[in-house]
């Protein structure tokens, strides 16, 4: 179950590269999307995603800022650094939002402007 309370296991289980824990907060038949990248639709193709993203750079690090809590949506901003496979690295502002449904993400969107990342 994700809330306010425990999102930073989330940002965890990203900066740890771990795609099935990341994989685990989205409900079956959720959306993800990333960016401005194509949405996908369910818990399998999101993992998939995040596991092509992860080898595609050596490592990441969120500092999470702020986190904010409203009925069934959370929404959390802060900076994320990306480290290339070269040792260089990109940081950027990032805001995410959740749809929550059963404790579970349903809508997962990730606003983040990564278009210098493979520069």
């Amino acid at each position: 179950m994700l809330n306010k309370s425990n999102i930073q296991a989330l940002f965890v289980a990203i900066d740890s590269m771990d795609a099935t824990t990341f994989a685990s907060f989205i409900a079956p038949d959720g959306k993800f999307r990333f960016g401005n990248w194509d949405p996908v639709f369910g818990r399998d193709n999101a993992r998939a995603v995040v596991e092509g993203f992860f080898s595609s750079i050596k490592s990441l690090r969120h500092r999470v800022d702020d986190v904010a809590e409203a009925g069934n949506d959370l929404i959390s901003r802060g900076e994320v650094t990306y480290t290339r496979h070269s040792g260089t690295t990109l940081t950027i502002p990032f805001c995410n939002y959740f749809k929550m449904e059963g404790g579970l993400v349903k809508d997962y969107q990730i606003y983040a402007d990564v278009s210098t990342l493979y520069a």
